[in-house]
């Protein structure tokens, strides 16, 4: 075959692969993930600048290992389960993909039953999975000073609902400052001086520990 015919059928070849190039879709790009986090003060970043909150550390922690992410910062100081649920509904506007729910603190704090924050958060779990929308539920332990009849009934609430609903679940929002299943020995370089809210390390620490579990809300969200 002449020099001449060969280059004649290269360039046709050529010329056809570059047409079935351009007719051919291009690939997606990969789209933000867009999670609510819905909690109290522990979530909005109470007593720290904006950058040392739980939410911009953790945008930012899943953003370093490559993920495209958007938490929206649904934390109302002083909220509880009640203020949670309320307010559910329009907090999950149509470009959320996910929710992380971290409720409880407050209700802690108030004493309130164990079986009114449980129907609270069941509620929650009922308006993401109407939605279709994979949660983590973040849990709260009680002290033991409420006896240890109520610290049984509200510590079984958070793995009770993960179970029911199939949500992921993390045992302790301050999983991420216990050592051996306890706090530390001195917790309060990890805190506030208020004793209740971390500070900017303490909140390094705790989302060491979420990190990883969003990571798999991720994966939830985008299979």
């Amino acid at each position: 075959m002449s020099d001449h015919v060969t280059y004649g059928l290269s360039a046709l070849r050529s010329k056809a692969f570059a047409t079935i190039l351009a007719v051919l879709p291009l690939p997606l790009a990969a789209e933000t993930v867009d999670i609510l986090a819905l909690g109290d003060s522990l979530t909005q970043g109470y007593g720290l600048i904006e950058e040392q909150g739980f939410v911009p550390q953790l945008q930012a922690w899943l953003q370093a290992r490559g993920h495209d992410v958007r938490i929206v910062n649904g934390g109302v100081s002083g909220d509880t389960t009640a203020g949670g649920l309320a307010r559910v509904d329009w907090s999950l506007t149509p470009e959320i993909e996910a929710m992380i729910v971290a409720l409880g603190g407050n209700d802690l704090l108030r004493g309130i039953a164990p079986e009114v924050s449980r129907a609270n958060l069941d509620g929650i779990l009922q308006m993401a999975q109407g939605r279709g929308l994979p949660v983590l539920l973040i849990g709260m332990q009680a002290p033991g000073n409420y006896g240890p009849d109520y610290k049984a009934a509200f510590d079984a609430i958070y793995p009770d609902l993960a179970a029911q609903y199939g949500a992921l679940h993390l045992a302790s929002f301050f999983s991420g400052l216990m050592e051996g299943g306890a706090m530390p020995a001195e917790p309060a370089r990890f805190m506030q001086p208020d004793g209740i809210h971390p500070n900017a390390e303490g909140v390094a620490r705790i989302v060491e520990a979420v990190g990883p579990e969003v990571e798999a809300l991720i994966l939830r969200a985008i299979d």
